[in-house]
């Protein structure tokens, strides 16, 4: 007769199944926690950390491509979630059911090693990646500085970020080695003009004009939704032997304000021609010419 280990049996039939269940349960506990946590960062990227836009049109556009991409980063984290929490809660589902798992231990833990030292740059490029998403730093079709190059964004990935400059030359910039980035065409811009004077000029004639240009482009129904606020002409700037600096400020529609700068420097042209007012110029040798009185 063999004696009957009723300990061993019931730790069998009754206690590992209990501790089974128990680990399948535990993790989708965690599981539907940080699910709901991946929710509540995916609620908050879809919002943006900026306001929208001011034209309603790139707004719907801006909010709609923010929140695909905060779904896709989701979706995205929910897997990682998932096959952390499977192969931690397997490993330990598989110990205890008894089967050694000091190899499965040992070959993951030289696999991290080597992962870590070769893929670091890689992890720094995702981890980095993720955040700019998250964060909607930039976007498709703005325009940035990030350090290594300046243009238009082309493609946005979580390891790279793909630019293209004026000068047609594409750049591919890995998203670890962005330190800074300067966003051009994100809710609104700024024109900001600076027109140069002689010292011959009356300056609050000068500024007068200026006002009703850039009040011009204002009132202009051309610019209405591109020009969002009331132009602003800030006094003189700089004082140079040469001239006298003057800057308007014109706040515009992401995107617009080359195209508003030209246009007011086009206009501020024709009227002073048109008023008789005179730029620094050289003039028969003499660079001081045009600052005498008239």
């Amino acid at each position: 007769m063999f004696a009957i280990d009723w300990n061993h049996d019931a730790d069998v039939l009754i206690g590992k199944p209990i501790a089974v269940v128990a680990l399948v349960v535990l993790a989708l506990v965690i599981r539907w926690v940080l699910g709901k946590l991946i929710d509540r960062i995916v609620l908050h990227a879809e919002e943006g950390v900026l306001p929208d836009r001011f034209s309603s049109k790139e707004a719907n556009g801006n909010h709609t491509r923010r929140v695909q991409r905060a779904k896709t980063m989701g979706s995205l984290l929910k897997s990682i979630v998932g096959g952390v929490l499977v192969a931690v809660f397997g490993t330990m589902i598989l110990a205890e059911v008894g089967v050694n798992i000091a190899p499965i231990i040992a070959s993951a833990g030289i696999v991290g090693i080597a992962l870590g030292f070769g893929a670091q740059s890689l992890v720094k490029d995702f981890l980095s990646g993720i955040f700019m998403i998250f964060e909607d730093q930039y976007g498709v079709g703005d325009v940035v500085d990030v350090g290594a190059a300046s243009g238009t964004i082309e493609a946005v990935s979580l390891r790279v970020t793909r630019l293209r400059d004026q000068q047609g030359t594409v750049w591919y910039v890995p998203n670890g080695e962005i330190l800074r980035v300067g966003n051009m065409s994100q809710n609104w811009a700024r024109a900001v003009v600076d027109v140069n004077v002689g010292y011959g000029e009356d300056l609050s004639r000068v500024t007068r004009i200026l006002k009703e240009v850039a009040h011009d482009i204002w009132a202009d129904d051309d610019y209405k939704g591109v020009v969002i606020e009331e132009p602003e002409v800030t006094g003189v700037e700089t004082m140079t032997p040469e001239a006298i600096s003057l800057r308007v400020l014109i706040k515009t529609a992401p995107m617009q304000q080359w195209a508003i700068a030209r246009e007011l420097r086009l206009r501020i042209k024709a009227r002073f021609d048109h008023e008789g007012i005179r730029m620094p110029f050289w003039e028969g040798g003499n660079p001081y010419s045009a600052m005498a009185p008239k």
